[in-house]
């Protein structure tokens, strides 16, 4: 890299964190060190680049996605789908060593694919699972790390936020990075379910005895309940796997679905209605803002080279996709004990992805990657939200939960390293639905 492009990264770089370290909001730092890098380097109208960055990022039909999967999530957790997703799989996993604590991580699952939100899926399952698991006397620290692992299934398994907001910003089908997303998913269910039965193995006075036995037809019966959710779950896929609809179409009927489930439910009220879209309207508000800062911030750097020039040291450096992946991976996990996952998605993108595109990593690949990255961000102290979310729920402190989740954060480790060597595992449903991608 020239002499001049290192001492300007270094400037800008020293910015952003005194920016961010004042505790100025994320978007506006990202604003303020796109304004810095276009005064140093270009004569370029700045309003004039920051109109442009910002309506082309705003103006995307990509983007009605991701109001519509938030409120999809925010109405259900508002349901009382949590107890019935107990007691509907309970009866059915009294067989498995560690019993009823696969409810955390299928409980999870089965919530992830109706919200694209990592803490909506933790609390809606916690809210009933932790207090019937101390009832039952199981293991505290496995009930707590189970549940803040499993949570983070939210932002894996479609429909995601993040994989909406990297999409739009790495210009990709998020259809694409939404198949790329299932089998991942199911790879870091079944390791968490596995780590549950060798631990329940291990320490087997720890597990009380299952529940009476129950017949085959009290148990479907008492799994009824649970039939509508998975029909929902059924078609958003079918629709997204065969091509009848978009993204952002498979939200709006998502959220159609929602409503239908949550008035049948008996919990769709006046108050409930306004509260799930108030709290939709927040979140989304403050994604946009960041892309808003971001898309900015893109543009601007655009202009001082530094993304190529990063590209070509890569290139230079001759490095394998292998080692880069391992060298990202130790920096997206320093960041995910300080930032949020939207942020730390949108704050490396401007740098990251040319290095990414120069090393030959396929960008759908990468977007699963980078998810599974912000999955541990959740449950990695100080400022895991899984970990804040629990510590509420659960009266423990943030340290307790965040040991009893280490498990866990290690388990998603070894999903990284697992797709990394077998990227098929992320890349055969988009190839089997889009055989030119």
């Amino acid at each position: 890299m020239h002499m001049g492009l290192v001492d300007l990264s270094v400037i800008l770089l020293g910015f952003l964190i005194v920016v961010l370290a004042s505790g100025v909001w994320i978007a506006v730092g990202l604003g303020l060190v796109g304004l810095l890098a276009m005064v140093l380097t270009t004569s370029v109208p700045v309003g004039q680049v920051l109109a442009t960055s910002v309506w082309s990022a705003s103006a995307s039909w990509t983007l009605a996605a991701l109001p519509l999967f938030i409120w999809m999530g925010e109405i259900l957790f508002r349901t009382r789908l949590s107890e019935e997703m107990f007691r509907g799989l309970s009866p059915w996993l009294q067989w498995l060593p560690g019993r009823l604590v696969h409810v955390n991580v299928i409980g999870c699952g089965i919530f992830a694919a109706v919200s694209g939100s990592s803490a909506a899926t933790c609390a809606t399952i916690g809210k009933i699972a932790l207090p019937e698991l101390d009832k039952r006397g199981y293991d505290k620290s496995l009930s707590l790390g189970s549940l803040a692992g499993s949570g983070t299934l939210g932002l894996l398994i479609p429909p995601s936020i993040p994989m909406v907001v990297y999409a739009v910003t790495a210009n990709v089908s998020v259809l694409q990075v939404f198949l790329g997303g299932f089998l991942p998913g199911l790879l870091v269910m079944a390791l968490y379910s596995g780590y549950i039965i060798g631990w329940s193995l291990l320490y087997p006075n720890r597990i009380p005895p299952r529940d009476p036995p129950m017949a085959f037809g009290a148990k479907l019966k008492q799994s009824t309940k649970l039939v509508p959710c998975l029909l929902l779950i059924l078609a958003v896929f079918l629709s997204l796997v065969l091509g009848f609809a978009t993204a952002t179409e498979c939200a709006a009927w998502g959220v159609a679905g929602s409503l239908i489930l949550a008035w049948w439910s008996g919990t769709l009220t006046r108050k409930t209605f306004v509260e799930s879209v108030m709290s939709t309207t927040r979140l989304t508000c403050m994604i946009m803002l960041i892309l808003a800062g971001a898309a900015y911030c893109t543009a601007a750097m655009a202009y001082t080279g530094i993304p190529a020039a990063l590209a070509e040291w890569v290139k230079g450096q001759h490095l394998t996709p292998g080692m880069l992946a391992l060298y990202l991976s130790i920096m997206y996990i320093i960041l995910g004990c300080l930032i949020d996952g939207i942020s730390m998605i949108v704050l490396t993108m401007v740098v990251v992805l040319p290095m990414i595109q120069q090393a030959g990593l396929d960008l759908v690949w990468f977007g699963v990657y980078l998810v599974i990255h912000v999955e541990m961000a959740q449950i990695t102290p100080p400022v895991g939200f899984n970990l804040f979310v629990l510590q509420s729920m659960s009266g423990r402190d943030t340290w307790t939960v965040a040991r009893a989740a280490f498990p866990f954060f290690l388990l998603l480790l070894a999903a990284v390293f697992i797709i990394t060597e077998y990227p098929q595992i992320v890349m055969v449903l988009p190839h089997l639905v889009f055989p030119q991608g």
